[in-house]
């Protein structure tokens, strides 16, 4: 433990790092009860913590392998990080970038220097073909968080907390992907403060480190979700793991419209607008606050940054449902004169944020519909009470995925007579020749039956596909899916489907 903390006091990151300050949370502090500051890495010159690590292991390197060259694998954070720091020790740096790659990140890193190559639709091809590069050109590999002296730079980050606030810490939290930032500042700071806990924060669909913790091992994770594409690793480092064992308190794991609350949270208190991984942490802290209540200082890392714009639109459209302002339910209400005002009249004093519904034959009829709420889970709780007592059939859909990406831009009506449809959600690689991959795969003998498809400006598309699967055919079909290599999940039994979308009208709120 020693040796990490003599790397991190020495470490030299400086040259091209800011020490980035430790602003208040004014707003979140007052609603939260308790102190609540953000140390803000999204301030340094690539937006991110990463280069601190980068430029740690870079500075380090001999003369010859400078004069030969780096090369990394990265779709963001890492990449411009090695980018800078090669432009300031002159070195040469290859990167390699999977193809789904947002050009904006591919734009800041050639704007440095940096020779950049696109390779695969995901980071582990990308992976693959930087170590070809490494053997074949001679060049001198960086990992973007499993190797001591990218943990010792990111570790910095811990001994600049606490030279700038010297009372007392309850907790600082910290967004783990691979797990260098949390191994790096856990380490440091569970030497000089033990008794201030150090919290690893997850996104719930790319938790690798908890599920390493939870095993005693390190695991690979089959998938890992997208959206929060800074953290999105299928499993920790074996360094990282080992540290982050012995120092780390817990890990806290969040969903995404949690990390969109926080991504607004920041905003409104510092003007910032954070990648969603860089919300991630306060996400966490915010999840211990209502956990664990007391009034003790809570800080959290705002890691990065680097956001597409486009996707401030989804970001938007979640923050309200993880502020726990905004309720979505699916509601059966009987199709006749004078039902609509009578819902809206058991509502209350409520603003309607949303509302979807089209006519069809029977005598009830779905609606889906969207309310403010102040009063987050109880209020919620007290209104589907509510309703169901004055005799409305409800389904809570606030915290369905399919229903809050999907149906809620789908509600017209059922498609009657389609036969064993399956209900799929994917996950597209946003590249050319995505849609005809897949098209190609299912080839003529399964029918699509359903397709909606979004774009939130990351470097995947959310696809939602209804396909014809006679029940001799499952086995054949799921292999297809398999071998597609697209991340799906099974939605045929989502109660959001049934209610608005299957044909047979199987199911009821």
């Amino acid at each position: 433990m020693t040796d990490y903390i003599r790397k991190i006091l020495t470490a030299r990151v400086y040259d091209v790092a800011i020490e980035s300050p430790l602003d208040a949370m004014p707003r979140l502090t007052q609603r939260l009860g308790r102190r609540v500051l953000l140390k803000r890495e999204d301030l340094q010159p690539v937006f991110s913590f990463k280069l601190r690590g980068a430029y740690n292991k870079m500075s380090g390197l001999s003369a010859d392998q400078i004069a030969r060259g780096v090369v990394c694998a990265s779709a963001g954070n890492h990449a411009q990080g090695v980018a800078l720091a090669a432009a300031k020790l002159g070195a040469r740096a290859v990167i390699v970038m999977p193809r789904t790659t947002p050009s904006i990140k591919v734009d800041a890193c050639r704007a440095r220097g940096a020779e950049v190559v696109l390779h695969g639709d995901a980071f582990d091809e990308a992976l693959a073909q930087a170590k070809i590069l490494e053997a074949e050109q001679g060049l001198t590999f960086l990992h973007p968080f499993d190797d001591p002296d990218v943990i010792a730079g990111q570790g910095t980050i811990g001994k600049e907390i606490l030279e700038q606030h010297t009372g007392p810490i309850e907790a600082i939290f910290v967004p783990v992907g691979g797990g260098g930032l949390a191994a790096g500042i856990a380490t440091f700071v569970k030497y000089l403060r033990p008794g201030t806990k150090v919290i690893g924060v997850e996104p719930e669909d790319a938790a690798c480190m908890a599920a390493a913790l939870a095993a005693g091992t390190r695991v690979s994770l089959p998938s890992v979700g997208l959206f929060a594409d800074g953290v999105a690793v299928r499993q920790a480092g074996e360094e990282t793991f080992r540290l982050c064992r012995e120092h780390l308190d817990e890990v806290i794991t969040v969903d995404t419209d949690a990390m969109c609350a926080s991504v607004k949270d920041i905003f409104d208190d510092t003007r910032a607008v954070s990648e969603p991984s860089g919300a991630l942490s306060l996400a966490g802290a915010k999840l211990y606050a209502e956990r664990e209540g007391g009034d003790g200082t809570l800080i959290a890392i705002s890691s990065g940054a680097n956001l597409n714009f486009d996707r401030l639109r989804h970001i938007a459209e979640r923050a309200e449902i993880g502020e726990q302002r905004e309720v979505l339910i699916g509601v059966t209400i009987p199709e006749r004169p004078g039902a609509y005002r009578a819902f809206i009249q058991a509502l209350g004093p409520r603003a309607v944020t949303e509302f979807n519904y089209r006519h069809a034959p029977g005598a009830e009829a779905q609606i889906f519909v969207g309310i403010n709420v102040s009063g987050g889970k109880r209020e919620k709780q007290a209104l589907i009470g509510s309703l169901r007592e004055a005799g409305y059939r409800v389904l809570d859909m606030s915290d369905n995925e399919m229903a809050k990406v999907h149906v809620r831009y789908m509600v017209g009506g059922r498609a009657v007579g389609v036969a064993h449809e399956r209900l799929f959600r994917f996950q597209f690689p946003e590249r050319p020749g995505a849609l005809m991959k897949f098209l190609e795969a299912l080839g003529p003998d399964f029918d699509i039956t359903l397709f909606h498809y979004r774009n939130h400006g990351a470097d995947y598309g959310r696809v939602l596909a209804g396909i014809a699967v006679p029940p001799g055919e499952r086995a054949r079909f799921d292999a297809v899916i398999e071998a597609l290599g697209y991340p799906a999940t099974d939605e045929t039994e989502n109660p959001a489907y049934r209610l608005f979308l299957d044909g047979e009208g199987a199911g009821a709120a």
